[in-house]
């Protein structure tokens, strides 16, 4: 009895730790704004609890592979950014980096972050991938729309800049 008791308590831990863990977690916070799956309202309330920064430049990428994908490919990104305070790499079908920029960032910035993590997942994992990214945001109340964008860009792209692998929304 004591064996069933205590394995039933270590399901019952498990899950309080895994519910902590998602409500004051910064990764899973961008992915529910990124995705849309949380209110206006609940963004800031989030963020003042997380200790997050509403107010910097932020950028969104989208990695999208052609061909075979590979579930390494998030580990390769996560590596190029270690920072797991600033910037984001989230997985949603495609990989998403959420990444924070110094003041005055411009297009040439961005088109670099692009081709070093093109370049890293091509000479680490050997897939070929594209790039879109949206525009920079100022606020995170912005980031669902500049992860859109990024997938617009990929989208556009396939039909207009077929040999292009980073290609930016605002082009």
């Amino acid at each position: 009895e004591s064996a069933a008791l205590c394995a039933m308590a270590v399901v019952a831990f498990n899950g309080a730790k895994t519910s902590y863990e998602e409500k004051h977690d910064k990764a899973t916070f961008v992915k529910n704004i990124i995705s849309d799956n949380i209110l206006l309202g609940d963004i800031y309330t989030q963020a003042k609890e997380l200790h997050f920064v509403s107010e910097v430049p932020r950028a969104a990428f989208l990695v999208r592979q052609l061909g075979q994908a590979d579930v390494s490919t998030i580990d390769v990104i996560q590596n190029l950014f270690p920072d797991k305070q600033t910037d984001f790499v989230i997985s949603i079908n495609d990989v998403a980096l959420i990444k924070q920029l110094p003041e005055g960032a411009d297009a040439k910035e961005l088109q670099k972050i692009a081709k070093q993590i093109s370049t890293a997942v091509n000479q680490e994992l050997g897939i070929k991938v594209v790039i879109g990214i949206g525009t920079v945001v100022n606020h995170i109340r912005d980031l669902a729309r500049a992860y859109k964008e990024a997938g617009v860009a990929i989208d556009v792209g396939k039909v207009f800049e077929t040999e292009k692998t980073v290609i930016n929304y605002e082009n």
